[in-house]
């Protein structure tokens, strides 16, 4: 029998106001659920088609014409609208048709939008046409687990974050045995079409299989997907024809509406230096849309960095009659120096605290580095490939790696021919710290790729940095600055002249400087305690005053950080306006491409960066977008990802504003609040900065 608590509890659960309180289904989520992105206006004519258009070309590799023969010759196709269709137009868009889609890699913002837009077009062109997901990603081919999609499914994750519908997975379709195991099961489920949704990998995947089902009449359509931006597509003449992937947008908006609360906690209790890693292991496209978001007061792009060069190093090689190869490319001694020099200035206006966003990948863009996961790429990879096993398996601790590197080396001593690991490279790869050995030694991922994620890249560079505030600190070049007011406030409620104290122990205390700065002599109590008796302001044997070791004291800088990392969050954020729009409008175009017999193209949608009034959906070949790229040791050919363009408009705003940001000077700091992802109103984020600086620079 229940008793009277439980009865007095239940119906206090049933009570409607804390049924509202406690529900899942929040306003603002049904909100969202009810929310219907516009579409292009190409899609409000009774039927698609699709025109070629041969005014975009490509370079093409050879190795594409060999290996994908049946979709080379791909154009660029614009879906166009058709008021008056013919009877066979009609037929072919309301023919029935049964079509699997699958996700495939990480989430992105958006991804069920996709799903809702193709739907949509399926059931207005034929309600007997039938949607099949596949469940966890390419596995759900391969296992031939799938679900048919129904309005109510639909229905209930439009708009949302994630890929919770029907999952996602990381498995390749990249062997003959899956190929084939893979057109069975599509032959089994008699599917016309199959839509893979994913990022240069799994686009690559799309390619290769359009190729082995081209014969079978199933046709393979690939949507953009990655929250990194790193696929962009122009053609050979630079004219933009997918401006960005989707999820870009929410991750980036994410990220900065997080970071941008740092900048505030930052300014309030000014003792910390929040380091920001966001994601992004082959491109900087994120850290670039965070800075214009929330203007931090350094930003990190690694496609800047490989472009450096050390003009002084140079210089200095070219009077000794030497050739400085690290002065091509920054080191990561140089990087160091560049953001102690930043924290030091901030310390000398008495801002001793900052925000810096660092790209994940930033490490991929050091030449010492890069060099280094070359070769180990390299070795691993032959390694697992002549003994038929793993590396990693075999040679489990830190200690047994570096063992079996230091054999190489003694190898390469004897074989001249052997130059993958020589003693240079051994004995340069012993001066790195434990840690980050250990990191660069990590297990490559399923491609055969470094996993940069897995390294604490800013503990690498922190480490440096502390190293080189310390010795800035022994020569007395960094320092907290303070000001006047409060200086001449504290001793005179003491009871001491300040003007007697403060030439003893400023350096630009007869200055309108807004900042005192301590002299460079005064690093240590021992060496303000010499200061003083040198000037004779006490004797050998008195103590420090306590009010002027005080305010010595707080001239002295403390370095302490907060390392965040961004890029799974930002992964399963609800889609911003922008995102969801994208999406269902890519969803709509996937119909329109698979419903005029397209295969081996890119659903796209042109214009981006404008008003959705002038966006243009059409299908991109894929095959022509590819070329040969190392993985596991081997090239192979796969999707070209695009990097920051550091001529690009939105690059040179950053870059121009680099100086204003860092606020080393008195007064506030310029940090932007980029406020909550809305999806409706007047505040809505219409589209990444990116873009939009991008497309008012363009000539």
């Amino acid at each position: 029998m229940p008793n009277k608590n439980e009865d007095d509890l239940s119906a206090f659960l049933e009570n409607p106001e804390v049924q509202k309180v406690t529900t899942s289904f929040t306003s603002d989520f049904m909100e969202r659920l009810n929310f219907k992105p516009p579409a292009c206006a190409v899609f409000d004519h009774p039927v698609t088609g699709l025109t070629d258009n041969r005014q975009y070309e490509f370079n093409i590799h050879p190795a594409t014409k060999e290996q994908l023969p049946h979709i080379i010759n791909n154009s660029v196709q614009q879906v166009i609208g058709i008021d008056s269709p013919s009877a066979d137009q009609v037929n072919k868009i309301k023919k029935q048709r049964n079509i699997g889609i699958v996700f495939s890699g990480g989430p992105a913002p958006g991804g069920h939008n996709v799903i809702a837009g193709l739907f949509d077009a399926m059931k207005k062109a034929n309600p007997e046409n039938r949607l099949f997901g596949f469940i966890l990603g390419p596995e759900g081919i391969l296992e031939s687990d799938i679900v048919e999609l129904n309005h109510d499914l639909i229905d209930a994750h439009r708009n949302r974050g994630g890929f919770s519908m029907i999952k996602t997975g990381r498995t390749k379709i990249d062997s003959k045995e899956k190929m084939n195991l893979a057109r069975e099961n599509c032959k089994k489920l008699n599917l016309d079409a199959v839509v893979i949704v994913g990022g240069d990998d799994s686009n690559t995947n799309a390619a290769f299989l359009a190729q082995e089902l081209f014969n079978d009449g199933i046709q393979v359509i690939g949507v953009p997907k990655t929250i990194d931006g790193d696929i962009q597509v122009k053609d050979k003449n630079g004219e933009i024809l997918c401006a960005m992937s989707f999820g870009f947008h929410t991750a980036a908006r994410s990220f900065a509406m997080n970071i941008s609360n740092l900048c505030t906690d930052s300014s309030s209790d000014v003792k910390y230096w929040h380091v920001c890693k966001v994601m992004g292991r082959v491109a900087s496209h994120l850290g670039l849309e965070v800075a214009l978001q929330v203007h931090p007061n350094m930003c990190l792009i690694g496609e800047e960095m490989a472009d450096y060069i050390d003009t002084e190093r140079i210089k200095k090689a070219d009077a000794a009659g030497t050739t400085d190869y690290t002065a091509f490319g920054m080191t990561l001694r140089h990087l160091s120096r560049v953001i102690c020099n930043a924290i030091v200035r901030r310390a000398e206006v008495g801002k001793n605290y900052g925000v810096i966003v660092i790209p994940e990948g930033i490490l991929e863009f050091i030449n010492e580095i890069q060099v280094f996961i070359i070769k180990l790429n390299t070795i691993i990879a032959e390694y697992n490939q002549t003994h038929d096993t793993d590396f990693h398996s075999d040679f489990v601790t830190l200690e047994e790696k570096l063992d079996c590197l230091r054999r190489l080396a003694r190898f390469s001593r004897e074989d001249k021919n052997f130059s993958v690991w020589n003693t240079r490279d051994d004995d340069l790869f012993n001066d790195i710290p434990a840690f980050f050995q250990e990191g660069l030694l990590t297990e490559r991922d399923s491609h055969g790729n470094f996993q940069f994620s897995q390294v604490e890249t800013e503990k690498v560079i922190l480490g440096l940095v502390q190293d080189y505030l310390k010795i800035r600190q022994e020569q007395g070049r960094y320092k907290v600055g303070i000001k006047p007011e409060w200086f001449r406030k504290t001793l005179k409620k003491e009871g001491f002249d300040p003007d007697y104290y403060g030439p003893v122990l400023f350096k630009n205390y007869l200055t309108d400087d807004p900042f005192l700065l301590a002299k460079d002599s005064l690093v240590s109590i021992k060496t303000l305690n010499q200061e003083l008796i040198r000037e004779e302001v006490i004797g050998k044997n008195d103590d420090i005053p306590p009010v002027i070791q005080r305010v010595f004291l707080a001239t002295v800088p403390k370095f302490k950080t907060q390392v965040h990392f961004y890029g799974y969050d930002g992964r399963g954020n609800d889609p911003t306006w922008f995102d969801c729009t994208y999406t269902y409008n890519l969803g709509l175009t996937v119909f329109s491409l698979v419903a005029n017999n397209a295969t081996g193209q890119m659903a796209a949608v042109k214009n981006l960066e404008k008003d959705i009034s002038d966006w243009e959906p059409i299908g991109i070949p894929i095959a022509p977008l590819m070329h040969l790229e190392e993985r596991k040791g081997k090239l192979a050919l796969v999707l070209e990802r695009t990097v920051v363009d550091i001529e690009s408009p939105a690059f040179k705003v950053v870059k121009a504003m680099r100086e204003k940001w860092l606020a080393a000077k008195p007064g506030p700091d310029e940090y932007r609040r980029p406020g909550p992802i809305r999806f409706s109103g007047s505040s809505v984020d219409s589209k990444p900065l990116t873009l939009t600086l991008d497309n008012l620079g363009r000539p």
